[in-house]
């Protein structure tokens, strides 16, 4: 089991807690129980929006088994166009609000999309870009599997 946080597969995944579009404040880090998959996006990004659809639907075929959550890397967006994008993806998870952006650099995410594939020991297991359905879906079964 390893110690030490860092954003890079095999470590554990840095902790942080930020506030959900919702006013809910959501963590990551750390043991939980369930897998959990975070998402760094923002509403400009032609991938995001091209994922948005997929991430949908991975969520509802998997929905309970793991937590997943889409993380605004807000700095370079603005209010109106988050909650528009999520609106039109009808988003079911949460979305977070990465304000400063920091999260985003403590993450070391250079583009975006990117995403965390986390076991429930906290673990990063997979940094994933833009992905088919099909392949998304295997990463996925694959972490619930390690369980």
């Amino acid at each position: 089991m390893p110690s030490e946080q860092a954003a890079k597969v095999n470590f554990l995944a840095p902790s942080f807690t930020l506030q959900g579009l919702d006013g809910k404040d959501y963590s990551v880090g750390g043991p939980r129980e369930k897998p959990m998959f975070v998402n760094f996006w923002a509403s400009w990004c032609g991938p995001c929006e091209e994922e948005a659809p997929d991430l949908v639907n991975l969520y509802k075929k998997y929905e309970g088994k793991f937590d997943l959550y889409a993380v605004n890397v807000t700095p370079g967006d603005k209010m109106d166009n988050i909650k528009k994008f999520v609106d039109t993806y009808q988003y079911p998870f949460p979305v977070l609000l990465d304000k400063q952006g920091a999260n985003a650099d403590t993450y070391n995410v250079i583009a975006i999309p990117t995403s965390f594939l986390i076991d429930k020991n906290g673990v990063i297991r997979e940094i994933v870009h833009v992905l088919s359905p099909k392949e998304l879906d295997k990463k996925m079964a694959s972490l619930l599997k390690e369980e």
